[in-house]
């Protein structure tokens, strides 16, 4: 078939791969001059299948009473007068229930473990380099509640096969000797021996290069207008560049891939997602040649931030402001990050200027992606992953190629259609 996939951040670029590979005909369309230059562009980093406890669980609540009204919260909400947003903030507090977080744990996982063998594969086939490093991700707790928290969750996560496992403060610093001087912080974590880290800009710009060679054709610089019904399919997508005439692009089949955008392209066919942007910070760190920082990625779980060595820089990233679509940098929250890698790396050598950077998360309520067809027979979804759209990217993609193939996927997992 023919298909044409919206975006060409990680999750449409990889997308295009897997459906190039069962043998379509794939074209990906992008406003960006490039492949990954908006939310994959300077995310954590991080192929995290111990990160798939969402954040709509029980224990959210006495979170958000201390969160509230703080500008540096890990979780900060902004009232709009925007009924998107209410409507996906009643359906996150309906899925903090503990049966809808169990099966949304468990669903998560099952992509996510999926996903990391997937890039695996795909790593070796194809030689990619994207400053990856297989040392495993260690969750760091500073707070006794919520490492007591962790282990319930640990233990929930090892009975659907994820190797995390709980581990006291000596171990912490055996597994990274740069947490030394934050040892008076910590009170334990766990560790995650297969899980990995690794930049997602320059791997889907590394994919979109060995896509392009293989026969995937890549059109920049194009803005998508609209979606052009035709009974109960998809007639076309109507897009625009530089001079600014509209061009209607046809194809058998279309998969929408634009993240925090997905619902606004969606909504004037009458096709609602549970999808709302979840804006996440980050800052990146050049590192002097012997800075004394971490190797091991790891997750601070009390400020839901996640530190990556990616070759000379380290990445901090993590949070999330609902502001609608608002993409200015908030110096409070800013301020917090680098606060942060000062209380936990008081020795860090930085070699250059720091770079702070912001994007839009498309976030579901249950954290669980969208996956599948749409009511138009020839319109399909991949969108929603949240903070694990690096680590469920590859699982993703390849799931939706074998389902737009007429092959039922590997993973069990409740893919979704609307």
């Amino acid at each position: 078939m023919k298909i044409l996939v919206l975006g060409a951040g990680v999750v449409g670029t990889t997308s295009a791969w897997y459906l190039a590979r069962a043998g379509h005909q794939v074209t990906v369309v992008d406003r960006q001059p490039q492949a990954g230059m908006e939310t994959s562009f300077a995310n954590g980093g991080q192929i995290s299948v111990s990160h798939a406890e969402p954040w709509a669980n029980p224990h959210v609540f006495a979170r958000l009473r201390q969160w509230l009204g703080r500008e540096d919260a890990p979780l900060l909400w902004r009232w709009r007068a925007d009924p998107a947003q209410l409507t996906w903030g009643l359906r996150f507090l309906g899925e903090c229930r503990p049966g809808a977080t169990r099966r949304n744990m468990a669903a998560i996982i099952a992509l996510a473990l999926y996903s990391r063998h997937q890039l695996g594969l795909l790593r070796g086939e194809l030689g990619l380099q994207y400053d990856q490093l297989q040392r495993g991700i260690l969750h760091i707790y500073t707070d006794r509640r919520e490492f007591a928290a962790a282990c319930a969750a640990a233990r929930s996560m090892r009975a659907l096969g994820v190797e995390r496992e709980t581990v006291n403060t000596d171990a912490c610093l055996e597994i990274e000797p740069a947490l030394a001087d934050a040892r008076p912080l910590l009170v334990g974590g766990d560790y995650t021996r297969a899980d990995e880290s690794g930049d997602a800009h320059r791997f889907t710009q590394a994919l979109a290069a060995r896509a392009a060679e293989a026969g995937v054709v890549f059109r920049h610089d194009l803005h998508i207008d609209k979606l052009a019904p035709g009974g109960r399919q998809l007639a076309g997508v109507v897009v625009h560049g530089e001079l600014g005439s509209g061009e209607l692009l046809t194809a058998d089949a279309y998969v929408v891939a634009l993240g925090s955008y997905s619902p606004l392209l969606l909504k004037p066919l009458g096709i609602g997602i549970p999808v709302y942007p979840a804006k996440g910070y980050s800052v990146t760190l050049p590192l002097a040649p012997d800075s004394l920082a971490p190797s091991v990625s790891l997750i601070d779980d009390e400020r839901k931030l996640v530190f990556s060595r990616l070759g000379d820089r380290l990445r901090v990233a993590g949070t999330a402001e609902f502001n609608g679509y608002n993409l200015d940098l908030n110096a409070v929250r800013c301020q917090a990050l680098s606060q942060r890698v000062r209380q936990l790396f008081p020795r860090l050598e930085i070699a250059g200027p720091a770079q702070f950077w912001c994007g839009l998360r498309p976030a579901t309520p249950s954290n669980r992606p969208l996956i599948g067809r749409s009511r138009y027979a020839n319109l399909w979804l991949n969108t929603g992953h949240g903070t694990l759209g690096w680590t469920l990217a590859c699982g993703s993609a390849a799931a939706l190629a074998d389902l737009i193939s007429g092959r039922r996927p590997e993973p069990e997992f409740p893919f979704l259609g609307c």
